[in-house]
């Protein structure tokens, strides 16, 4: 990561981010949130802004794989990293499985948490292509809907999950 100075003596910073699949270099300050690069400079808004505090996961991201609070990571922290938001599931104009079925099991009603949601969703099933409802319920925990009661949620994750061996489809 390369430091310049701007002409008011701010230091600023070249970094270089690898979203959905593209690479893109910015150069910002010190201080600018993941969040914000995604949203104000790639014009990603799925991935919303909701508490900026880290509490209610709306703005949830994949870091190297792994779910973040993308308000909560310096965009210098994410430099060469991988990044995959919520326009990035999908493939030719195609929905993700997860997206079709929060869907088709309602999963969702103002859809504010559901981009922060979904990517929870898809780090879980990336490890654990099987999970148990009690593992959904864990790795969904940080993504707070004000609107469910989480049971479709869990029902939408869960209809992703893979058989297990001699389970029936």
């Amino acid at each position: 990561m390369q430091a310049i100075q701007d002409k008011e003596g701010v230091k600023r910073y070249l970094i270089t981010l690898y979203v959905n699949g593209d690479s893109y270099t910015r150069v910002v300050k010190a201080n600018t949130l993941l969040v914000n690069v995604l949203r104000d400079e790639l014009d990603l808004t799925g991935t919303k802004k909701g508490c900026e505090l880290g509490d209610c996961g709306s703005c949830t991201v994949l870091l190297d794989g792994k779910p973040v609070n993308s308000c909560l990571v310096l965009a210098v922290e994410a430099d060469g990293h991988e990044i995959l938001t919520i326009e990035g599931l999908g493939e030719n104009e195609k929905l993700d499985p997860l997206q079709e079925a929060f869907i088709a099991n309602a999963a969702l009603q103002c859809g504010y948490c559901t981009s922060g949601m979904i990517m929870s969703a898809k780090a879980l099933l990336n490890s654990n292509p099987n999970p148990t409802e009690q593992e959904v319920r864990e790795a969904i925990a940080g993504n707070l809907c004000r609107c469910t009661g989480y049971v479709n949620i869990v029902k939408a994750i869960l209809s992703c999950a893979q058989q297990p061996e001699g389970g029936s489809e």
